[in-house]
């Protein structure tokens, strides 16, 4: 079986990231794992934290994805895959999105992003095939999202400074036949390796990834 974390950041690029790409790798090499996530936050306080104009023009995405280049780099060395994802957060409310398996093109923007909420976002996600998940939806601040628009819903998250309501938000997939996955939330050394998912095979790539997600063929780690 392969343990492969679904939720981190790293202080590249995450302003409340603490970990760098070296720590991360080794870290999770330590506590057994095959693989990781590397789902910095994708919000307009990152890209201010970057010093990025998301209504600008240059190449945005590929300042966004520096967390998850230098993991993947760090991650080649040390024997640790690693996949791409993201921790959206749209202008409408303080709810945040976990998205897997997509294309750079879907983020290009990321102010026509932030303003189209997730009722404007899920569909045109959908149409390319990414992965849509609620993250913690039952943390303070946080709503659940009308379930027509996700894919699934964190079931579990097990970050130690937040409450984030695990079994309520198990009841709300499995009232909706939402899929359900399992991530540490990792942001410091403390929160490595208390969550994530077992698999019998091991993805490949990020497309892989997701689609091994939609799938639903695999345990949840941290239950």
């Amino acid at each position: 079986m392969y343990k492969i974390e679904t939720h981190l950041h790293t202080v590249h690029v995450s302003q409340c990231g603490h970990m760098e790409a070296a720590e991360i790798v080794a870290a999770y090499k330590a506590a057994g794992y095959s693989a990781v996530i590397v789902t910095d936050h994708y919000n307009r306080l990152t890209f201010d934290y970057l010093g990025i104009d998301p209504a600008g023009t240059g190449d945005r995405i590929h300042a966004f994805l520096e967390g998850y280049r230098r993991v993947r780099e760090e991650g080649d060395k040390q024997g640790l895959r690693v996949f791409k994802g993201a921790e959206l957060r749209f202008d409408e409310s303080e709810n945040d999105y976990l998205l897997y398996g997509w294309r750079d093109d879907l983020l290009a923007q990321p102010d026509q992003v932030f303003r189209m909420g997730i009722a404007g976002f899920a569909p045109i996600a959908r149409s390319q095939g990414a992965l849509l998940v609620q993250a913690h939806p039952y943390r303070l601040s946080c709503t659940p999202a009308i379930a027509c628009y996700l894919d699934g819903v964190e079931a579990v998250n097990t970050n130690p400074r937040h409450e984030s309501y695990n079994a309520r938000a198990r009841e709300y997939a499995q009232q909706f036949g939402l899929l359900t996955i399992s991530g540490s939330d990792c942001h410091r050394p403390e929160d490595v390796g208390r969550a994530g998912i077992l698999t019998e095979k091991l993805p490949s790539d990020s497309m892989q990834m997701s689609r091994m997600i939609r799938s639903r063929n695999y345990r949840l780690i941290g239950e």
